[in-house]
């Protein structure tokens, strides 16, 4: 391995060749809710399975329109949920969603009708063939593809499942990851009081919360001195708890305490890269573990590691989830930007409509990579590429939404 500073695109290429998709396996359609859908589900019946009515009123039949004044005798009565009945001619009284009565092809709504006798009605109004009725697979026809595969399934989809009878389905394999937070002065427990020189973890929690919303299962966190045995110590739980990605947060730079490096070679892991071209996060790290698990080391930061989660830890998991690369969105500048050249800057944003209703991109202030505050504000990231320095207001970027499987909506007006 090279000890240059990749740009990112080389390094990404890395990460996503090391990445391998994982199997399928099938899930209950009650528990799917946020999978990844592995196949194509197709349908086996017609939805609506039957002819049924969309409204109370009257089911009838006629060769050309019914006209109003026509008087028609009550034949009998039709429930939503009652089996097939068979007519002799005349009206048949029919509930919202019951099964239209054999030979019969309208509903006239009860409103458009006059009640002449306890059996007998008046049409108020004109009624056409098929009015008021919805047809037999007029949702979805048998043998239709319904979802597709890489859908990230949502309630809807869970509604149009229930609705087709669809008890399991095939979806991809969670990615199994473990988070490892080094630093003897984090504090993880929120009620202990900080010491001089301690802060609290905050890195850790961060990722425990955003992977599951990416595709992954957490399987293991641990917070880790300034101690290479314990941190080799804890790479071994990590492995133990069936961890296919390791994401560990400090001990990557060039200090005295950053001993993931040595760590790592010490075990025998191939270190693919250390060092990226961007900001926040250049001395990401990126390794393949023995066994072939993969580590993302990550500097300490907290929106470093948000970037390196984002923009090279997620990368992976879509591999191994079996979806594509990432698009992302142009969306123009709300306000200016400058950087320094030579580096990728990810920047905390939010998205907005102006005024005049037009979507735009604002760069929030507080870009540092200690400033947490920020990035609780924002719902997107902005990009601006290695070689560009300055961007004018209106000028387009790409935008990607807070994680690979969210897009946000935008944020009030800008003033």
């Amino acid at each position: 391995m090279s000890g240059d500073t990749l740009a990112y695109e080389d390094a990404l290429r890395i990460v996503l060749g090391a990445s391998t998709r994982l199997p399928n396996e099938a899930c209950s359609s009650t528990r799917c809710l946020g999978r990844v859908l592995a196949t194509s589900v197709t349908s086996s019946m017609n939805l609506p399975p039957f002819d049924n009515s969309a409204m109370d009123g009257f089911a009838l039949h006629g060769d050309t329109t019914v006209s109003a004044g026509t008087e028609l005798e009550i034949e009998g009565e039709h429930a939503a949920g009652d089996g097939i009945a068979r007519t002799r001619g005349g009206a048949w009284e029919v509930m919202t969603g019951a099964r239209m009565p054999d030979g019969l092809d309208r509903v006239i709504p009860v409103e458009q009708t006059e009640r002449l006798a306890a059996s007998r009605i008046r049409l108020l109004a004109h009624v056409e063939s098929g009015q008021n009725v919805r047809h037999a697979g007029s949702d979805v026809h048998h043998g239709e593809t319904v979802l597709s595969a890489g859908t990230v399934l949502a309630p809807q989809h869970l509604m149009l499942l229930a609705a087709l009878g669809i008890a399991e389905v095939h979806v991809a394999e969670r990615p199994r990851v473990a988070v490892l937070c080094t630093g003897r002065e984090l504090v993880d427990d929120p009620a202990q009081p900080l010491a001089a020189g301690q802060i609290r973890n905050s890195n850790g929690p961060f990722l425990a919360a955003r992977l599951p919303l990416a595709g992954a299962d957490v399987v293991h966190v641990e917070t880790v001195g300034d101690d290479a045995v314990a941190f080799e110590s804890a790479l071994r739980r990590a492995r133990e708890a069936g961890a296919q990605v390791i994401i560990s947060s400090g001990a990557v730079s060039m200090g005295r305490y950053d001993f993931v490096p040595q760590a790592l070679e010490r075990i025998g892991a191939e270190t693919l890269f250390h060092k990226v071209a961007i900001r926040p996060g250049k001395p990401l790290l990126f390794a393949r573990l023995p066994g072939d698990a993969l580590l993302f080391g990550l500097p300490g930061n907290p929106i470093a590691v948000a970037v390196g989660l984002r923009f090279f830890v997620e990368p992976a998991l879509r591999v191994m989830l079996g979806l594509p690369n990432e698009t992302p969105r142009r969306v123009p500048l709300f306000n200016a930007y400058s950087k320094k050249p030579r580096l990728r800057f990810h920047l905390k944003s939010r998205l907005r409509i102006d005024a005049q209703g037009r979507l735009a991109v604002e760069v929030l202030d507080g870009q540092e990579s200690y400033r947490i505050r920020p990035l609780s504000d924002a719902n997107a990231w902005s990009i601006v590429p290695a070689d560009v320095d300055a961007l004018s207001a209106g000028a387009y970027v790409d935008v990607y939404g807070p994680g690979h499987l969210e897009f946000p909506l935008p944020c009030e007006s800008a003033a």
